[in-house]
């Protein structure tokens, strides 16, 4: 019986001793050991400069030879009232497009099961799903314009004219702040992202 009890008090001893490691080892790698948690107050609570989610990707876009930084962030303190900020970089940190769209157009109704009878909740996750296919793949087209393709009637001449002639041009669909779908490409010649279809 003494035997039992003496294996059970070592085994405890072992545990707590091993947790006291773990404690030093996790307190000695945060980077944040000497703060202590507190909860959020009326100073630190989410506001409408307060980024909720960021996605980037890098991608050809104005050059054939490096990759431009695609970046859409989520500004606010509630998802569905928040503003998508969509940010195209060079390689080098120019601005090439900046703009923003209302969380809300970012939802498609094909991520809803019922649109009209969808939840805060439903809506808030639908934008997030959004966000995290916004820069897929198939969204990228080149050329930007086919060669058979006709100018739309509320675009650029100018600009249309530009991006029609690359045939390297690289064009990019996404959903604008209008909710309805439109696409860009770099004009070489003009220097400039630019709107060819809406």
């Amino acid at each position: 019986m003494k035997k039992l009890l003496l294996s059970g008090v070592a085994a405890a001893l072992l545990l707590q001793v091993t947790s006291c490691i773990n404690t030093e080892r996790e307190v000695g790698n945060s980077k944040n050991a000497d703060k202590v948690y507190s909860p959020p107050t009326e100073s630190n609570r989410l506001t409408t400069r307060s980024i909720l989610n960021t996605v980037r990707t890098t991608h050809y876009f104005s050059s054939a030879k490096t990759k431009d930084n695609f970046i859409l962030q989520l500004q606010g303190a509630k998802i569905l009232n928040a503003q998508a900020r969509f940010i195209i970089l060079t390689s080098t940190g120019d601005t090439l497009r900046k703009e923003m769209i209302p969380a809300v157009a970012l939802i498609e109704a094909r991520n809803l099961e019922d649109p009209q009878a969808a939840t805060t909740r439903a809506k808030e996750i639908a934008i997030l799903q959004a966000m995290n296919t916004f820069f897929a793949d198939d969204r990228f087209t080149q050329p930007a314009v086919p060669r058979a393709a006709t100018q739309p009637a509320n675009v650029d001449a100018e600009n249309w004219r530009a991006v029609k002639a690359d045939t390297k041009a690289v064009g990019f669909d996404y959903t604008s702040n209008t909710g309805r779908e439109r696409r860009i490409a770099y004009a070489k010649t003009l220097g400039k992202a630019v709107v060819i279809a809406e």
